[in-house]
């Protein structure tokens, strides 16, 4: 008997992807982004059933993401971008794999790993719009530019894309939305002063995918919607979470008006009620921030978590109904009847969805999936 899990429907991951396959003129092409363990979801089963569902392109992070994709016999085409130096970027060209470069110093180091290979580096070209995060600056942006269109026109490098990434895409109308997108147009103007036009140029996530049509170019990279989520309030309903969280109670007791609720008795019991003790803590994922606050449901009523989510366990307060040792505890699921959502756990935590999920699955919390094809 199972105490502890963490459900994942792969029919909702197809659902989502091609959901969001129809949002897109004919010609645009989806990527599934998958980094982070798939926000939680696991990388091989989401990548899978992402790719059956019409993604031809998945987003990972990191070399070992998308290296280990690969080892697993997925042949989709893969973008990963974000390298320290020194990695093994000749694994990556022997693998096929795309990778971005957002500075001279960068691409040197792939064209040496596409001759260390034997082959030609596919690589995504990256201006920092107005992130301030990973990309070239505007003043760095020529330069990086040139050096591509010498490692390509060496044999070193195939220029495959132009990209860039949205800062406040979730927040409808922000200002340094439209300012990002005339960024981004200013540097393919610029690529093509000097005679480069890549044959893919994508800007979109998620919420551009969802909001900002104008956005979307030749490719969108969709990741917090391929799990059923939105970043912005609303503007999905089609989508369907695919992950909810489990636990069986482990003990139901009477507590009496006045006593204090776990660690610290940051909580104390207002009147005579029963608690219940669910297996699962912050080691599991549960963030210790939604102390309190937390929403569970057991028995079929919505409650609430009282007093300090411990390292493997919380309590819920139960008041007088017959709830038993052994029932099932949902702490979010999809919400379709009422039940707790990662959107509720986010706003408990004072955080954001994209977090709650990421959290989740571990040895003691295994992720079990579900679906037609799971």
């Amino acid at each position: 008997m199972w105490q502890a899990q963490v459900r994942i429907d792969l029919d909702a991951i197809r659902h989502n992807v091609a959901t969001l396959l129809g949002l897109l003129r004919p010609g645009t092409a989806l990527m599934s982004v998958v980094k982070a363990d798939a926000y939680g979801h696991g990388l091989l089963p989401v990548a899978t059933a992402a790719v059956q569902a019409g993604a031809t392109w998945l987003g990972a992070a990191t070399l070992d993401e998308a290296l280990t994709l690969r080892e697993h016999g997925v042949t989709a085409r893969i973008l990963s971008w974000l390298h320290s130096p020194g990695r093994p970027l000749h694994e990556a060209v022997a693998a096929g794999i795309d990778l971005s470069a957002s500075s001279p110093e960068a691409l040197d180091e792939i064209a040496r790993a596409a001759r260390q290979a034997h082959g030609t580096a596919a690589v995504h070209l990256k201006i920092d719009t107005g992130m301030s995060r990973n990309g070239a600056a505007r003043a760095d942006w020529p330069a990086l530019l040139t050096a591509a269109a010498k490692a390509q026109a060496d044999g070193d490098i195939e220029i495959a894309a132009i990209w860039s990434h949205f800062a406040c895409a979730d927040e409808p109308g922000h200002p340094s939305i439209l300012r990002q997108q005339l960024a981004f147009d200013d540097a393919l103007d610029v690529a093509a002063g000097l005679g480069v036009e890549p044959p893919l140029r994508h800007l979109a996530n998620s919420a551009a995918t969802l909001t900002l049509p104008e956005s979307h170019f030749d490719l969108v990279r969709v990741g917090l919607s391929t799990y059923g989520l939105s970043p912005i309030p609303g503007a999905a309903p089609d989508l369907r979470p695919a992950m909810s969280v489990h636990a069986r109670v482990a003990l139901v007791k009477a507590v009496p008006a006045g006593e204090g609720v776990s660690y610290g008795h940051t909580y104390k019991i207002l009147k005579d009620t029963n608690l219940a003790l669910v297996p699962v803590g912050y080691a599991d994922g549960v963030p210790r921030s939604a102390s309190s606050r937390g929403l569970v449901e057991i028995a079929g009523k919505v409650r609430r978590v009282v007093g300090r989510v411990c390292m493997d366990q919380i309590v819920v307060d139960c008041g007088d109904d017959d709830v038993r040792a052994g029932d099932e505890a949902v702490l979010f699921g999809d919400g379709a009847h009422g039940g707790p959502t990662a959107d509720d756990w986010a706003a408990a935590a004072d955080t954001i969805n994209y977090e709650i999920v990421a959290r989740m699955g571990s040895e003691r919390t295994p992720r079990v999936y579900v679906g037609e094809q799971a």
